[in-house]
């Protein structure tokens, strides 16, 4: 609906220059714009002046006047828009026609998008901590994708580095057999080194040596690499599939290791390399250096991402390349966009790091260097138990939850994919509520909301939807032959449609009925999904996303609970279709909106709970 009001108002006034956005706050309309104040600003005019002559002509626009009910000024000039009861109709009948592309656009263009997210270490657990990079970066890749981006998912395990000379160190020292240790094991491994190392610091001169012996393609160092490789891969899968998350392509840092000495040539010829204290390193403006080769000859890990960024420049021709990432790697990233920058690669790409703030233990930062982790399968497996328990006891209700309704006329294996979807859900909800850039505190209890505004309350405001609608059938199949379940019908195929001004009229006549306060709020929540869409992949943040889906669920609830949309027995015979129909498509299309929105965020629908 933005681009139509937008595409009004620039007819209207004769600016092309023109920006609106829908206001936090519903009292000040469905959209604004200070595209008068702007002016007056270039103009050394008075804003309020300029708004009342821009209003003139606004006013006086058909298609204004049929998309909008008002338009008023407020404040120092801005002019916000209330839609019309057509406008809000026509967009209720988009959302039924296009069903799983409703809010999808063609926004990208064909334009590539990279986005390097999850990246676990290899030989440790999957902890907690590796939760937000993994949930944030397929929601955001999932928004590109709606948009219609060529979105690239890469995993950039890291599999490479001096820590894994620790390990080699470690098996090596204690005589075991690589291919037989779990990643328990060869975790707890690395802690008992790190503590070792603390007492005996000449024991990192043993995993540097190992480490170079690996970068020099030693027989044994390679062995145990590919086994400890191999099992922590497996282990990934496992916790991925689990989440219900896919990557695209998984290229872990070793997958550079012939591709770094291109890289080290190029800069050398360039002249942007400098010898320090036997190491090589680049000087960036601004900030301090970045280390390309160790003294002991050995390459780091900011070589391998320039290595990386170089790959993806050759393999996929990327417009922008998101790296969903921990704020502790902030000034690495801003080293590695300014290298690149520096030698030249494509600058015409835009490099976006997506900081994330940590989940952290009350008294600090996780550290599986000291042990102190909090595996992810343990957080996963408690949220489906306590979903379940929560299912087996549904006579206990929840507040503003799923209970009270849960687990009634569900097969013993229905409860456990709920509970399941439930589970799961509720601790990727939890996480992609809070802005990326926000730490996060690790509570057991918090971190498994079953209420208020989390997964479970908008699963179930899902199926209560999908429950309306199955009733309708069963009573448009016996006695109310014109019940129809909110499709109206269109000669345009649905990625196609887009309604003509004219046809808003007409469905308003085909609708005609006198709707109620919570009926209007319903709809005007509807028309801000497409543009909540853009919103949340421009800034990177999916809370905006999950804050807009509890606030419509929040009130169509509220619009239940006032509000009959079936008749009873009873009532069959004097019931208004119109009324009857509207509200069910009402229903069709917050179920839609909502389903569609839950996918974006990787959270399933079950269509019973």
């Amino acid at each position: 609906m933005q681009d139509k009001i937008l595409e009004a108002i620039k007819k209207a006034i004769g600016i092309e220059e023109v920006h609106i956005e829908a206001p936090e706050i519903e009292v000040y309309g469905d959209y604004s714009t200070n595209v008068a104040m702007v002016l007056a600003k270039k103009e050394g005019k008075n804003p309020k002046e300029v708004a009342k002559e821009l209003l003139q002509k606004i006013l006086s626009d058909k298609d204004i006047k049929i998309l909008c009910e008002k338009v008023e000024i407020a404040g120092p000039g801005f002019i916000n828009f209330w839609l019309s009861y057509e406008a809000l109709l026509g967009n209720l009948k988009e959302v039924n026609i296009k069903g799983e592309e409703y809010g999808s656009s063609g926004l990208g263009g064909g334009k590539c998008v990279v986005i390097d997210y999850s990246a676990p270490n290899i030989a440790k657990r999957f902890g907690i901590g590796h939760l937000r990079s993994t949930v944030i970066g397929q929601a955001l890749y999932n928004l590109y994708k709606f948009l219609g981006y060529k979105v690239i998912g890469d995993n950039h395990i890291g599999d490479w580095g001096t820590q894994f000379g620790t390990l080699l160190y470690q098996i090596d020292s204690k005589g075991l057999n690589p291919a037989k240790l779990t990643v328990d094991e060869l975790e707890n491994l690395y802690v008992e080194f790190n503590s070792e190392a603390q007492k005996y610091e000449k024991l990192w001169d043993e995993a540097r040596g190992w480490f170079k012996k690996l970068e020099e393609k030693d027989p044994k160092a390679k062995e145990v690499w590919k086994a400890v490789l191999n099992t922590s891969l497996r282990e990934f899968n496992r916790i991925y599939e689990l989440l219900g998350v896919k990557i695209d392509y998984t290229h872990g840092e070793s997958f550079y290791e012939d591709k770094m000495m291109e890289i080290l040539d190029e800069l050398r010829k360039k002249g942007l390399v400098k010898k320090s204290e036997g190491a090589e390193i680049i000087e960036l403006a601004g900030m301090t250096p970045a280390m390309l080769t160790k003294s002991d000859g050995t390459t780091t890990y900011f070589t391998r991402d320039l290595a990386t960024i170089k790959f993806r420049i050759g393999e996929w021709n990327p417009d922008i390349v998101i790296y969903e990432v921990g704020n502790d790697q902030i000034l690495h990233f801003r080293q590695v966009f300014a290298a690149t920058k520096l030698i030249n690669w494509n600058n015409k790409i835009h490099y976006e790091h997506v900081a994330h703030g940590l989940i952290r233990l009350p008294h600090g930062k996780m550290s599986t260097r000291h042990g102190e982790t909090v595996k992810l399968e343990d957080v996963l497996n408690e949220a489906i138990a306590r979903a379940k328990n929560i299912i087996d006891k549904s006579e206990t209700p929840l507040r503003h939850g799923f209970a009270g309704q849960a687990g009634r006329g569900l097969s013993h294996s229905e409860k456990d994919n709920v509970a399941k979807a439930v589970g799961i859900g509720a601790v990727k909800y939890f996480d992609l509520t809070h802005h990326p850039a926000t730490d996060i505190i690790f509570d057991w209890d918090k971190i498994f909301v079953l209420e208020g505004n989390s997964a479970p309350y908008l699963q179930y405001t899902y199926a209560r939807t999908q429950s309306v609608l199955r009733k309708t059938q069963k009573l448009k199949n016996s006695k109310t032959p014109n019940l129809k379940i909110g499709n109206p019908s269109t000669s345009l195929r649905p990625s196609a449609l887009r309604l003509r001004l004219e046809e808003m009229v007409s469905l308003s006549n085909q609708w005609k009925v006198e709707t109620n306060a919570e009926e209007i709020l319903v709809l005007r929540s509807l028309v801000r999904f497409s543009d909540v869409i853009v919103s949340a992949a421009k800034n990177y943040s999916p809370n905006l996303l999950t804050n807009y889906l509890f606030n419509l669920a929040q009130k169509y609830n509220n619009f239940y609970n006032l509000h009959r949309i079936l008749p009873s027995e009873k009532e069959i015979g004097d019931w208004k279709l119109e009324i009857g129909n509207f509200r069910l498509a009402l229903t069709r299309g917050v179920g839609q909106v909502l389903n569609n929105g839950l996918t974006i965020l990787g959270i399933e629908t079950p269509e019973k709970m």
